[in-house]
């Protein structure tokens, strides 16, 4: 699945990283716990979380996930969208519960880890 089936699937907004939105990822992954995404060993993961912080693109940055989507209409600050260009990490933000996206998101394709 792209990116952009994603934010779009989401009604998201790609706050960061449209020249990567043609990306296809394999897995998605939901925690608002940063110690939970630093155990996973796949590829082609996208990150769903309410932690709007630099921790959650530091934790995505070394678990080597592409894009993060902030859920519960969780919005992007001036940090976030700076560590996000540095790292070249997607960044969308979407109004959907992250059980709601979870879910859209299993329903059209996308792998759980677990």
């Amino acid at each position: 699945m792209r990116l952009k089936d994603v934010a779009e699937m989401l009604e998201g907004n790609v706050v960061y990283g449209l020249e990567q939105i043609e990306k296809e990822v394999e897995f998605a992954f939901a925690s608002d716990l940063m110690s939970d995404v630093l155990t996973l060993q796949k590829d082609n993961v996208i990150l769903l979380t309410g932690l709007a912080n630099v921790q959650a693109l530091r934790t995505a940055e070394m678990s080597d996930i592409s894009c993060i989507v902030f859920v519960r209409n969780k919005k992007v600050n001036e940090d976030m969208l700076k560590l996000g260009k540095e790292s070249g990490i997607v960044l969308i933000e979407c109004p959907c519960s992250m059980f709601k996206a979870s879910g859209v998101l299993f329903n059209n394709g996308l792998k759980p880890i677990f």
